[in-house]
């Protein structure tokens, strides 16, 4: 049975990733092993070693301690949900995706259109 934090990096690992767009085949091209084993990675079947570790965050462009960032406590019990927002937003795809495109969107219409939401969200 994989580690709690096994699971929760490999987590982090696919939302970087998706988060930037890059297939589990590009990032393994990056760092040099199969994207089988980012597959591995990713559910926590395997676990990552410091030194590859250091070799995904440079390929996926942030600081080794943002796979570590929000690790949950295995003593504490998760929070209830009390709305329809996921418990981890970025493991949403179509959320990721809704990010994504969001941020292609210039800035001053990107400011636009965060206020029409927000109004849609109110009257729902």
């Amino acid at each position: 049975m994989a580690h709690i934090v096994d699971t929760y990096v490999g987590k982090k690992i696919r939302q970087r990733r998706w988060l930037i767009g890059m297939t589990q085949q590009q990032l393994a091209e990056l760092v040099g092993i199969k994207f089988q084993q980012i597959q591995k990675y990713e559910t926590g079947a395997n676990r990552v070693s410091a030194s590859r570790l250091w070799d995904i965050a440079g390929a996926l462009g942030v600081p080794v301690s943002a796979f570590f960032e929000g690790v949950p406590d295995a003593e504490e019990p998760a929070p209830t949900q009390q709305c329809a927002i996921p418990h981890d937003l970025l493991e949403d795809k179509e959320a990721v995706e809704l990010v994504r495109s969001y941020y292609a969107i210039p800035e001053s219409q990107r400011r636009r259109l965060f206020e029409l939401a927000r109004v849609l969200s109110d009257v729902a």
